[in-house]
């Protein structure tokens, strides 16, 4: 377990860097990658911060294509694999140094980064799904990101196994049970505030995750 503890040090060092002034990193912190974990991690990181900062003044729609599009190129990778634990949220840095992550790595690397870009966070929701693997012949946990043009409509749905930006309708082999953002937490089969069912405070990944980006960014180690 050493070569973890020691990158899970260096990453956590990162995403501090990368936190101080805000969700991207800046030049330190592209610094620091190239220095711990070479240079194809740094030219990530700065292709990101890139695409976002290219995006602020583009439509919505070509946001989501593009910042789709960035994310799925990754390798998808089993939490196990990579950080020795069954289910671990990474923030977006750790995303990109590893070059690769799971569903939920996926869905919220796209959801901040379209937050960074200036898409409201009302319009985004990361959705718990179950999905038909029919290769597989199975049926699996999942999580998309969904984009909602107008709260009652028929969301878009960000997936990183399907590259194709689809309505929710079109997605026969998706079955969303829950969705939730920073601001609440809704039933995945009712459409609108009827099918609000609280705040997100309740899932615990989800608030993992928002406690360690928040220690990272007033330089607390996690």
């Amino acid at each position: 377990m050493k070569p973890l503890i020691v990158l899970t040090a260096g990453l956590t060092l990162l995403a501090m860097a990368a936190m101080e002034t805000g969700l991207l990193p800046d030049d330190r912190t592209l610094e620091l990658a190239r220095a711990r974990f070479g240079s194809q991690a740094a030219g990530r990181l700065a292709a990101w911060r890139n695409l976002v900062q290219d995006l602020a003044r583009a439509a919505e729609e070509e946001k989501l294509v593009r910042v789709n599009r960035f994310f799925n190129a990754l390798p998808n990778v089993d939490d196990q694999a990579l950080w020795g634990q069954r289910d671990y949220w990474a923030t977006p840095v750790e995303l990109l140094v590893r070059n690769g992550g799971d569903c939920e790595d996926f869905a919220l690397a796209k959801y901040f980064s379209l937050k960074a870009a200036g898409v409201p966070t009302e319009k985004l929701r990361i959705t718990y799904a179950r999905v038909w693997l029919a290769r597989q012949g199975r049926v699996e946990a999942h999580m998309v990101l969904t984009y909602y043009p107008a709260p009652d409509a028929d969301p878009l749905v960000l997936d990183n196994l399907v590259d194709d930006i689809l309505p929710a309708a079109r997605r026969a082999d998706l079955s969303p049970t829950m969705s939730f953002n920073a601001e609440g937490l809704w039933s995945a089969r009712l459409r609108g505030q009827s099918g609000r069912l609280g705040t997100s405070a309740g899932i615990r990944q989800w608030n993992e995750l928002l406690a360690r980006m928040g220690e990272e960014h007033t330089g607390d180690p996690p």
